[in-house]
């Protein structure tokens, strides 16, 4: 019986190659004793952070300003969506560049800021290309005073608020990635709640098709602080304070002991840890 090859990923220039070894910890979660946190020590201790505006490509080339935005953010709930409606509401025509395309059709409607994707489900609209609250870069109208990328997360900012209180999860939670196992002990099956990261594999068929990616790419390891910590606020929300605590306390572990093996050793490789690749690489390149 033939089988369809898949066609290899567009790596870039400065991607790392998928499928390199990880450094995984286990611990049960403090809220829930049936429960267990894998988290990927290797990712969220990496030195990644959000270049968007200084220096992403986004992931389609015909498309450089669109960041992650090239299409519609698919919604995980109704709640999910709900709250994203609540918080388009609070915007204007000043902070929102497709404020108008979102206006009900009918006196009283709701916005139309959702539409159903490919899959039948239900995602942010696409206008002109692109997810309907990406500002574009450039652009001019009477009355904006608004910045080019997701007006959803000017909002936080406006508002003095975390985004995670107003862009849809799955934009959030990027490049962050929780999924669930479950696990057989004894007689009993446990829940497995596992936090990564959301590399080009994650996205199946589609992440063949990005030009650029950048959780993989140095370019975009070159954060101050660790992701365990550039990203607290998301890992909460994800993890509980109780399971974040955990997971920070081992993190902080690991990163003295790396630091100590450095000392040691007197030169950057490290045998007794899996550093991410990019961030090696991106390290390397100063």
């Amino acid at each position: 019986m033939a089988t369809t090859k898949r066609p290899k990923s567009k790596l870039s220039k400065n991607e790392v190659a998928p499928n390199f070894a990880r450094d995984w910890v286990e611990f049960v979660n403090p809220d829930n004793s049936e429960e267990i946190f894998k988290c990927d020590l290797t990712w969220l201790t990496s030195y990644w952070q959000c270049i968007y505006g200084n220096g992403c490509c986004g992931i389609d080339a015909d498309k450089p300003d669109a960041g992650c935005c090239s299409d519609g953010a698919y919604y995980t709930s109704k709640e999910d969506e709900a709250r994203v409606l609540k918080a388009a509401k609070k915007l204007t025509r000043a902070d929102w560049q497709f404020y108008d395309q979102a206006r009900p059709k009918k006196s009283g409607g709701k916005l139309t800021i959702s539409e159903i994707g490919l899959d039948k489900d239900r995602k942010t609209k696409k206008v002109q290309d692109s997810c309907i609250f990406l500002n574009r870069v450039g652009h001019e109208a009477p009355g904006y005073t608004g910045s080019f990328g997701c007006a959803l997360h000017h909002l936080a900012v406006k508002e003095g608020v975390h985004f995670v209180d107003t862009k849809p999860d799955i934009c959030w939670q990027l490049p962050l990635r929780r999924s669930w196992e479950t696990r057989e002990m004894g007689d009993k099956e446990i829940s497995v709640v596992v936090i990564g990261e959301y590399e080009r594999l994650a996205w199946g068929e589609g992440g063949n098709d990005f030009d650029w990616y950048c959780t993989s790419n140095s370019e975009a390891h070159t954060g101050k602080i660790p992701v365990y910590q550039s990203n607290k606020t998301e890992l909460i929300a994800m993890m509980g304070e109780a399971g974040y605590k955990e997971l920070a306390k081992l993190s902080d572990a690991r990163m003295d002991a790396i630091i100590a093996t450095k000392k040691a050793q007197k030169r950057r490789e490290l045998p007794l840890f899996v550093i991410h690749p990019a961030t090696k690489a991106a390290q390397e390149q100063r």
